[in-house]
């Protein structure tokens, strides 16, 4: 049934619903069609201004140090909603990048952290279960050896996911990803801010959104509000050119971490370094960055530290440039594969449930059939 549904996308459709939503979509095409036609108009225009306003750079101006090692992080995670349980579970992959002709591989396999249980149903278990998954996450990253380390989303979310779950997890204590949420938050943390302080010049730490609302450079350039940052310079960029690193923009409230939840007796630790992430995060610059004609630009933010060291931003450049080497992959390699193999965990959790079923089916002296109707699944819900 699965394969004929992606041969006929249409099948179970009434036919009058798909007429009009293919006339509705010729629409969109035609108002599409006349908006790239305006931006290839005023494309030389816009270049020209985004060159005056001194914010355009080549890649060579930084210099060619040696290719450096690299690694990306990423994490998902499935709830499969049952009759009386919910199969909950959580992963985090860090994948090793091309390795150097001169270098080792330093992994012979990816680093992975996973967590699985059987929860009560609580509409906020996907809240918490998220932390659990960013934090595993920020922790392999810090852990990596490797000289670049890439993370598959924005410095700003585990901010956002933390406050969240910190939150609700207290009060939840008969969900086991509260438990361990809590149990890790000072962990979590302590990788995060390490991650943001990136301190080391011998470890670069960088995060890739595929997407943002954020328009640093948009600003600074003069460009209307319907004008998106990475849509646009994709267009404006040549190969091996990037923008200079501009603050990331501010958000409406400062940044902060409200740690009034935890219990009191983690809390110094966890006060302390929340205290010390808006100063951190305020620090965070971007750039974009074109590294093959084939590619998007890439959207790249950089830790203060950084941003502000042309040496260690020419390490960044480089890595990322030696991880674009396809057009099969519209991103840096590792990131690539650590999003290909976290996405097969929701795939994957219909197998899991089978497997508990089989065991509970082996154990239960009962009615079998109370056993099928408990494990029925109902829907998979899964992010990233």
């Amino acid at each position: 049934m699965f394969v004929a549904n992606n041969e006929a996308p249409f099948a179970d459709l009434p036919a009058a619903l798909v007429e009009e939503v293919l006339s509705r979509t010729g629409e969109v095409g035609d108002r599409l069609l006349e908006t790239f036609q305006d931006l290839k108009r005023t494309r030389a225009e816009m270049r020209e201004k985004l060159v005056e306003s001194n914010l355009v750079m080549n890649e060579a101006a930084l210099g060619y140090p040696p290719s450096p090692t690299t690694c990306a992080a990423d994490g998902s995670y499935a709830i499969e909603r049952l009759l009386t349980v919910d199969l909950v579970a959580a992963a985090a992959v860090a994948v090793e990048g091309l390795t150097p002709p001169s270098e080792k591989r330093h992994w012979a396999d990816p680093h992975h952290g996973t967590f699985v249980a059987s929860e009560p149903h609580r509409p906020e278990t996907a809240t918490v279960l998220r932390a659990v998954m960013l934090g595993n996450e920020l922790v392999l990253a810090m852990d990596a050896p490797h000289e670049l380390v890439m993370l598959d989303g924005s410095f700003t979310l585990p901010v956002i996911y933390f406050n969240q779950a910190i939150n609700s997890a207290p009060g939840l204590q008969e969900l086991s990803c509260s438990c361990v949420f809590l149990d890790n938050c000072q962990k979590y943390l302590e990788a995060y801010v390490r991650l943001l302080r990136s301190d080391r010049s011998d470890r670069q730490f960088v995060a890739l959104p595929k997407y943002s609302t954020r328009r640093e450079v948009g600003k600074k350039a003069g460009w209307g509000k319907e004008f998106d940052d990475r849509g646009l310079l994709t267009m404006l960029l040549e190969p091996g050119e990037l923008t200079k690193p501009l603050p990331l923009e501010a958000p409406a409230q400062e940044w902060h971490l409200n740690t009034g939840s935890i219990p009191a007796e983690k809390r110094d630790t966890v006060d302390e370094l929340a205290e010390s992430l808006p100063a951190w995060l305020n620090a965070v610059h971007v750039f974009y960055y074109k590294p093959q004609e084939w590619l998007p630009a890439l959207r790249v933010e950089v830790p203060g530290s950084i941003a502000k060291n042309n040496h260690r931003l020419a390490i960044v450049v480089r890595g990322l440039k030696d991880q674009c080497a396809t057009a099969a992959m519209m991103e840096p390699y590792p990131i690539y594969l650590a999003d290909r193999t976290v996405k097969s965990l929701a795939r994957a959790l219909p197998t899991f449930r089978q497997v508990a079923t089989q065991r509970i089916s082996e154990g239960y002296d009962g009615d079998i059939g109370e056993v099928f109707f408990a494990m029925h699944g109902y829907r998979t819900e899964s992010g990233a």
